[in-house]
């Protein structure tokens, strides 16, 4: 074969290769997803915290727990403090309450998680992402022991190890896991990890040996959560558009995988409800996310997704061009209640449904 025509195969070849990978990171990306909006029930807006990017519901304090920050300001270089709310469910025209309206630019919270005692003491776990210029680490976990209307801040923990941390879940009063969504901090290598979709993600755990690698080579795994007997540990994986399922031995904290749940969508945020059924927040059109990020004027749909506590049925429950609320991260299910928090939008979905 001549040096031109060699040449010319090769020259195919790339142009196919980026092709098919074009292609594919414009599928992930949802390029090709159609948005139909719908829900069966009601929703109305609830004002105040801004980036409610992660909520839990407590069941036994009939209220929802709220991590908010203002991730736009952030990226700006014009931080404000951060915050965490609480909810009331049972109350007439509630409005949420800031629970640290003392905070400083240091609390910018993330992912969090409530794990309660059977003889009813609590504690809040709390990713946070503290103001950068301040000398203060890039990123820690923050406890606080919940009693009655208040937290009072227990410990902070920081380790090499969280490079990228998202979301956590506990699993007692000083135990919990810790997704890293990428290998590399901000910079053209995590772009990499991300565009390329490259190995090398964790799930960290914490206990009392301190911080150790529980997962290894994981591709963007976001949110995080276990199920009501404590064996089962449900992970996102974003741009796998799936949610990734482990069994967990409470003895060790080791994990085993044990399979793998298709969602067709780039899942966020975990909750599990009292009959076992994860709900997610999730989004259709993952390319659209860092656009809203940089402009809210360019909507980015949300969406909630239902897995059936077997893993075997996904439903989707709600759907919206970012009209309502946009780049949905989190649904959390009470009853016939649901709320849906956002990642830079003001304010959460309380949505009743049918």
């Amino acid at each position: 074969m001549s040096r031109r025509r060699l040449a010319l195969v090769a020259v195919a070849a790339v142009v196919v290769f980026a092709g098919g990978f074009l292609l594919r990171l414009a599928w992930i990306g949802g390029v090709f997803t159609r948005i139909a909006p719908h829900f069966d029930g009601q929703c109305r807006l609830i004002e105040g915290p801004v980036g409610s990017e992660d909520l839990t519901i407590d069941a036994v304090g009939r209220r929802a727990l709220i991590s908010a920050t203002d991730r736009r300001a952030l990226a700006a270089g014009r931080p404000v403090p951060g915050g965490l709310w609480t909810y009331a469910l049972d109350a007439p025209d509630a409005r949420p309450v800031n629970l640290t309206p003392d905070a400083g630019l240091y609390l910018q919270p993330h992912g969090i998680s409530l794990w309660r005692e059977a003889d009813g003491r609590a504690a809040l776990f709390v990713v946070n992402h503290p103001a950068p210029g301040h000398g203060w680490p890039a990123h820690t976990i923050e406890i606080y022991d919940v009693e009655a209307e208040r937290l009072v801040h227990r410990a902070t923990l920081t380790d090499p190890r969280l490079v990228m941390p998202n979301d956590l879940v506990a699993v007692a009063l000083d135990r919990f896991y810790v997704t890293s969504t990428h290998a590399h901090p901000p910079g053209r290598l995590q772009a990499l990890e991300t565009y390329l979709q490259l190995r090398g993600a964790e799930v960290v755990r914490y206990g009392p040996g301190g911080f150790s690698t529980a997962i290894a080579d994981l591709v963007f795994p976001n949110g995080i959560n276990v199920s009501a007997d404590s064996r089962t540990i449900y992970v996102a994986a974003v741009t796998a558009r799936s949610v990734l399922v482990y069994d967990r031995d409470p003895s060790s904290d080791a994990l085993t995988p044990r399979g793998e749940i298709a969602l067709g969508s780039g899942g966020d945020n975990i909750e599990v409800d009292a009959d076992g059924q994860l709900w997610i927040g999730s989004h259709p059109k993952l390319l659209a996310v860092p656009a809203h990020a940089a402009d809210a004027a360019n909507p980015a749909p949300a969406q909630v997704l239902r897995v059936s506590a077997d893993g075997t049925t996904v439903d989707e429950i709600y759907l919206d061009d970012g009209t309502q609320i946009a780049a949905a991260s989190v649904a959390a299910r009470l009853g016939d209640r649901l709320l849906i928090g956002q990642i830079f939008g003001a304010g959460f979905l309380d949505c009743a449904m049918r």
